[in-house]
């Protein structure tokens, strides 16, 4: 028995191995056995490559101290060097590969779950380790591959002054701005608030010290009561505007001034104008859950629009192939290969969106006045494990749409209709099906709406519906 609390023999669960990182629950799914297996493999797997180190860096969940340690004895007993960078955000360990020249790289996170959960991002060769390459991971792990006789060597180095360095020498603001910053507690809460500073940002914290602790009967960032505290904080405290890096750094929630809630897709269009201006035209990557007001201010730009399916490894290779310097999700990650490093980074973003607004006058009008249709949030449908996939394959074989223009199978089922779009796809990290909807106006959705509730009914006639 470890000190998670789970039998050394229990096995590595596939459902664990999600599209772009492992996560699972702590002292169930992932516990030292499962952190120091992973190691041995990826440090096996990297050595293969001619790689000569790790880095590894870990978040502020109590738990991610022990599985990074366990990981690291892993990758050592490979025979594998580590570069240990303490605790860091995702985008600092990414930052950190490549400062070391590594390339390879293993994030101890939760993400943005509760502190029930925690799991692994990883890098391997300069990109993030998708679906396929995690499952090889675990085809080595189950292997048992044997140790060396000399252990890997261990370095401790500082990467954040570095990263800072590189993020402020990019950025140009050219009037301070009065920013509220929250971190949801989270490794953020290290380097955003300082860095913030260094730019010339006027910076009032909220929830920056880390407490190592998100307990699941709080609200989660980036869930609307989370929102609306956030936004009620702004109305009172003089802020242009409010801006959230939580759980492991990847991305970012933007408020404005007004309380309304900025999504990334809104985010792209205003970055898409910078770049493909000045560019004359380009490829942008996006997510499928993205409005279609998006896709045509890209045209718009002479640019291309390209769906992606969702999550950052599947952004990432798009990009990649289509020679993208802007790509995003709407669920807040923004990747930049203009100017930076083409990951997924919250405070990069936060500061790039800085730099734009600082050349007007009034920054939450300029948020404000990007295109906008009647839209929903994610909406969360619970579920047994493994339904969640069911219900859509269900949809996308018996679904029959009233009215629509195109059925997009990309990442679940999104309904085109003349005046909107409907979205149904299976959660990536949890049990569930999230569903998005939006119209030209308000009559549209409610009837797009109505048009999913009827279908999602015909196949699961029991589901309790959000909407």
């Amino acid at each position: 028995m470890d000190s998670l609390g789970v039998p050394e023999s229990s096995g590595f669960p596939p459902h664990v191995f999600r599209a772009d990182e492992i996560r699972g629950r702590v002292g169930h799914d992932i516990n030292a056995h499962f952190a120091h297996a992973l190691g041995v493999a990826l440090g096996g797997w990297a050595a293969e490559q001619g790689r000569r180190a790790v880095v590894i860096g870990k978040d502020a969940r109590l738990s991610s101290v022990e599985l990074a340690a366990a990981l690291q004895a892993g990758v050592r007993e490979s025979g594998m060097a580590v570069i240990d960078i303490g605790m860091a955000t995702t985008p600092l360990t990414w930052f950190a590969a490549r400062l070391t020249d590594t390339g390879t790289a293993v994030s101890v996170t939760g993400g943005h779950d509760d502190d029930g959960y925690n799991g692994f991002k990883l890098m391997l060769d300069g990109d993030v380790v998708g679906h396929a390459g995690l499952h090889a991971l675990r085809g080595r792990m189950q292997a048992q591959a044997s140790s060396v006789a000399r252990p890997g060597a261990r370095t401790l180095i500082s990467a954040a002054p570095c990263y800072v360095s590189r993020l402020v020498s990019d950025i140009r603001l050219e009037r301070s701005l009065k920013v509220a910053l929250d971190c949801g507690h989270g490794v953020a809460g290290s380097l955003a608030p300082d860095a913030l500073r260094e730019l010339g940002c006027e910076v009032t914290e909220l929830a920056c010290d880390m407490t190592g602790a998100y307990p699941d009967d709080e609200p989660r960032p980036g869930e609307a009561r989370y929102l609306a505290d956030l936004a009620a904080r702004l109305r009172y405290n003089g802020c242009e505007l409010a801006l959230s890096i939580t759980g492991d750094g990847d991305r970012v929630t933007v408020i404005s001034k007004s309380g309304a809630r900025v999504c990334a897709d809104r985010l792209l269009i205003l970055f898409a104008r910078d770049i493909l201006g000045a560019a004359q035209g380009g490829a942008v990557v996006h997510d499928v859950k993205s409005s279609r007001n998006l896709a045509r201010e890209i045209r718009a730009l002479r640019g291309a629009s390209v769906v992606s399916r969702g999550g950052d490894a599947h952004i990432g290779e798009k990009m990649r192939e289509t020679g993208a310097l802007l790509g995003g999700e709407t669920g807040g990650g923004i990747r930049f290969k203009d100017r930076w490093l083409g990951h997924g980074d919250g405070l990069y973003t936060a500061a790039r969106l800085l730099e734009l607004l600082s050349r007007h006058r009034d920054a939450s009008a300029v948020l404000d006045a990007l295109p906008q249709s009647c839209a929903t949030p994610e909406l969360r449908v619970d579920m047994a494990d493994g339904e969640q996939h069911r219900l859509v394959e269900a949809l996308r074989t018996r679904g029959r749409f009233m009215g629509a223009r195109e059925i997009i199978h990309l990442d679940g089922v999104r309904v085109e209709y003349e005046d909107g779009f409907g979205l149904a796809r299976a959660a990536a990290a949890q049990p569930a099906v999230m569903l998005r909807f939006e119209g030209d106006n308000g009559i549209a959705l409610s009837r797009i709406q109505e048009d999913f509730r009827r279908q999602l009914l015909s196949v699961a006639p029991g589901l309790r519906l959000p909407f």
